[in-house]
């Protein structure tokens, strides 16, 4: 749990910004340099915190409702879920086509989450947009439409997305380990729900649960971005301030019963076994809080004993980690292991590691680089508008904060003697649960030319929607392109291509390399694997600083790092250099010690045996090998024999053949200058060289493929994840891709206001999720579309999806449809730049596929221009509906 730091001061007197009787009380804090946050308490009750963040032109909206799984009972686990599903489904003066094509209009970034203590609603948009953001979620606290037949339709939707969570093993661990941890108590069930208690609901039920709960003076309103606070504030009073406020019903007690000590057994799909030990944990609300958080931090640490366990070739992976909930909290302490591994032996070295804390204590230098870590944590969090809005959402509405900052605070007092206390208290062996999943393997995949049962679907009429009086502005004219971005671009004398973006919103620098390889085609034959062995190794430092020196380099000044053909730095800015010097010294002389690459060997080949007989990696290769030729490079496939032919000549070599600074593209963003950070990034980066001509690293071109189906067996599953695709002969520089591109916005990606939503979910119920995307390279291209149902629907929700891709070859798309996809796509281009992992991330893809730096505002341009014909041309010309690959994973289809 990490929060902003930010110097909190009241304001006795808020009479010049606003009328006194508007508010309870109003007050502001710093949170950077000439910013402050503005908070509020409406005469109704609603909590209002305004954050300013200049990072874009970009606002993120968080209604957080004070009610979750906590205020449902255990006959009617799910109904703060389904709650938060039928928020989609309508209000008076706001239908759901209504809502789902407004924000599609306002660039289609909006959902919901329930948790156990809040369930939260968020909108991400354009900051000209905010207004009729307010004004949707002023409507949904209002009120909702009474009709029984949208949650008849919606209770389809949500009960899928049940049997998608029961098919995770892992789900299914966390359910048993609530009730196990917490029975009798709220916190014995999670938010999901169940199919039965679903089935029992009523459209009634929820509309009371929504009269009791959703009302003002039980929600927090956050808002981040780019905005005036003092005006924002005023638009809130506005909108919100009559809606009325009511009586609470009361709130469940939590009266916690000792732990009984159990061991949990079940099977899981993963590739490889997990052994846990897990115990009941503090609170949010506890004054250990803090001291637990630090304590997960230090046994966490890769200087600690626990992650020993790894180099020592004992596990796959061990960690320690906490859950935090409001009255309690869970820890876990996990290890993994391969198929056909020992975890009654790996279980007791993880308790002796424990019980070895506890009796000697914590290491002091691990509790202050805990604390280190903690803090810039916190300030990364301003790097991203909504991450901010969710961290100010989690400190005030979940753990009952005045702001961020009382955690950082939390954890700077921390002391040594703190945490010793807290574990010799919560590490608590005579009331833990013991939990091992073990790996099943799958059955071999069936493979046929057909479909099962046939299945014809008429595509539902798209409804001309007319917005709401105050959201019609949307749609009145397209938005213009653009960009607040003005990166420093510059070449290296080694060929390194440098992207440097100076930002204020945080006292961090990122750095984030991409090394442009492709290692299906430039692993030597027979040496499959060897990419991922070199990965691993970078972990275990670089030629001057062995694996705990060089962790230890990086706890001293806070920073995170890792090393590979994708390399990342996040570090203070006062230690930049520093960080820097450390990144460059992984990355261009890893240690790759001998001695660790015999005790990672024998662990990746039994790593790559259990992998083999995943249902995951066998639906995947299954999908791969029916899309592209015999022998095509993406179908290679690693093998135990692979592996254990592997010498570190091998990997030493890989190295040297990938790792090439004229593959290299660097960019830097946050608190710098571009003259320092050239400076920096030549002085550690400019001595690498390369000699030799570049690789190639493009896969040959494809060619159509051929029909087929398969079905990968899955006993862990109770619902079909199902994948459709197609290999595409049209290329990256192809002016047709954003032809289809836009259409693609016509098919998804608008939830109800498209088409594939309103068909699959919102009018069948057939499916929780669906997804359709273009993946198109440089050399070759892909159309995809997943989803996931129950077995005897996997043929209905096909012929919907078939149906849909003819229905764009044969009518034009409406030219509401389409300025509606137009609008999504262009207001996408400012949420792109609303967190610097997405500006870096996108620069990095540009980059590496040879397109400009401003490539979204191009294709802005270009899809402003591109008509209804043209959509169903490139959908004519390039897409097969009939030639689908279909890959199902799960119970056999019916």
């Amino acid at each position: 749990m990490t929060r902003s730091n930010k110097i909190n001061f009241n304001i006795t007197n808020c009479a010049a910004f606003f009328a006194v009787a508007l508010f309870h009380f109003c007050s502001l804090s710093a949170v950077a340099a000439n910013q402050e946050v503005l908070r509020a308490t409406l005469t109704n009750g609603l909590q209002v915190v305004i954050v300013p963040n200049t990072l874009a032109p970009v606002v993120t909206t968080m209604v957080n409702y004070r009610v979750g799984s906590d205020d449902c009972s255990a006959d009617f686990p799910g109904t703060a879920h389904a709650m938060e599903h039928m928020m989609f489904r309508g209000s008076p003066g706001l239908s759901a086509d209504q809502l789902a094509a407004t924000s599609a209009a306002m660039g289609g970034d909006d959902n919901a989450d329930t948790q156990q203590a809040v369930t939260q609603y968020f909108f991400t948009t354009p900051t000209e947009n905010l207004d009729v953001a307010l004004r949707v979620e002023a409507t949904r606290m209002r009120d909702l439409l009474a009709d029984e037949k949208l949650w008849e339709k919606e209770r389809g939707a949500i009960e899928q997305e049940v049997a998608q969570d029961l098919s995770n093993p892992t789900y299914v661990f966390y359910q048993q380990l609530l009730q196990a941890m917490f029975k009798g108590t709220p916190y014995a069930h999670d938010a999901l729900g169940t199919r039965p208690s679903f089935d029992k609901t009523t459209d009634a039920d929820l509309r009371k649960f929504h009269h009791d709960w959703y009302v003002p003076n039980n929600a927090v309103l956050v808002i981040v971005g780019d905005v005036e606070p003092q005006k924002v504030l005023a638009q809130v009073e506005k909108i919100f301030g009559e809606i009325p406020s009511a009586p609470l019903p009361p709130r469940p007690e939590y009266n916690f019963s000792t732990v009984k000590p159990d061991t949990l057994k079940l099977d899981t799909d993963l590739p490889y076994g997990m052994a846990a030990i897990v115990f009941r944990f503090p609170g949010a609300e506890n004054p250990d809080f803090a001291a637990a958080q630090i304590l997960s931090d230090v046994l966490s640490s890769q200087r600690g004993k626990l992650f020993e366990l790894v180099p020592q070739g004992k596990a796959l992976f061990a960690q320690f980690q906490y859950e935090t909930l409001q009255k309690s909290g869970l820890g876990y302490a996990i290890a993994g292991f391969p198929a056909g591994g020992d975890s009654t032996n790996l279980l007791a070295s993880v308790k002796d590691i424990l019980l070895a804390e506890i009796t000697n204590g914590v290491n002091a230098d691990f509790v202050e680089a805990a604390k280190r870590r903690e803090i810039i944590s916190a300030e990364l969090q301003k790097n991203s508008v909504s991450g901010l809005a969710s961290a100010w959402s989690q400190a005030i509405a979940v753990e009952n904060r005045n702001s961020p900052d009382d955690d950082i605070n939390l954890f700077r007092a921390v002391t040594v003697d703190d945490v010793n206390r807290v574990a010799r208290k919560y590490l608590d062996f005579n009331h833990a649960i013991g939990a091992v999943l073990t790996p099943q393997p799958s059955d071999k995949p069936i493979s046929s030319k057909s479909f099962g049962g046939k299945e014809s679907f008429a595509t539902s009429k798209n409804a001309d929607v007319k917005l709401p009086a105050w959201a019609k502005r949307l749609t009145n004219e397209l938005p213009i392109p653009v960009s607040t971005l003005n990166p420093f671009t510059t070449n290296l004398p080694n060929g390194i291509k440098l992207i440097v973006q100076p930002e204020t919103v945080s006292d961090t620098v990122g750095v984030y390399g991409r090394i442009k390889n492709n290692a299906k085609i430039q692993m030597p034959a027979g040496k499959d694997g060897v990419a991922d062995a070199l990965d691993r190794l970078f972990s275990y430092g670089s030629k001057s600083l062995d694996r705990l020196a060089f962790q230890k380099a990086l706890d001293d000044i806070g920073a995170n790092a890792s090393a590979g053909t994708e390399f990342s730095l996040q570090v203070l800015s006062e230690h930049f250099e520093r960080g820097v010097q450390l990144l460059a010294d992984n990355e261009l002389s890893p240690a790759l010690p001998a001695d660790d690459f015999k005790i990672i060997q024998p662990q990746m080949a039994a790593t790559v045996a259990g992998e083999l007989q995943s249902p995951d990696h066998i639906a995947g290769h299954s999908l791969t090998t029916a899309l592209f030729l015999k022998g095509d490079p993406a179908t290679r496939e690693t093998t135990p024999a692979n592996i254990k032919s592997l010498t570190l000549d091998d990997v030493k070599n890989y190295y040297a053949s990938v790792f090439r600074p004229d593959m290299t593209t660097i960019v830097v963003i946050g608190k710098i200058s571009p003259e320092n950070a050239v400076a920096v990034i030549e002085k550690y980066f400019g001595d690498w060289k390369a000699s030799g001509e570049k690789p190639h690293t493009l896969f040959p071109a494809a060619p159509t493929n051929v029909v087929s189906a398969t079905h990968v067996p899955d006993v862990s599953r109770v619902q079909d994840k199902v994948t459709l695709a197609e290999t595409l002969l049209l290329t990256r520089t192809n002016a047709d891709y954003y032809a289809l591109q836009l259409g693609n916005h016509v098919l998804g990606g608008g939830f109800y206001a498209t088409r594939l939503y309103r068909d699959l979910r919102e009018q069948a119920g057939l499916v929780y999720f669906v997804g359709s995307s273009f993946n198109i390279g440089l050399t070759r291209g892909l159309y995809e579309s997943t989803y996931a149902c129950d077995p005897p629907n996997v043929s209905k929700a096909r012929a919907i999806i078939v149906s849909n891709l003819k229905q764009m070859q044969a009518k034009r798309v409406t030219a509401q449809e389409l300025k509606q996809a137009k609008l999504m796509l262009l207001r996408a281009i400012p949420l792109a730049e609303a967190s610097t992992d997405s500006i870096a991330g996108g620069w990095l893809a540009r980059s590496t596929l040879g397109l400009p730096l401003d490539e979204p505002v191009r294709a802005g341009r270009i899809y402003s221009q591109l008509t209804a014909r043209d959509v169903q041309a490139a959908f004519k010309k390039w897409v097969r509906p009939d030639d689908l690959v279909q890959v199902v994973q799960g119970p056999a289809p019916k």
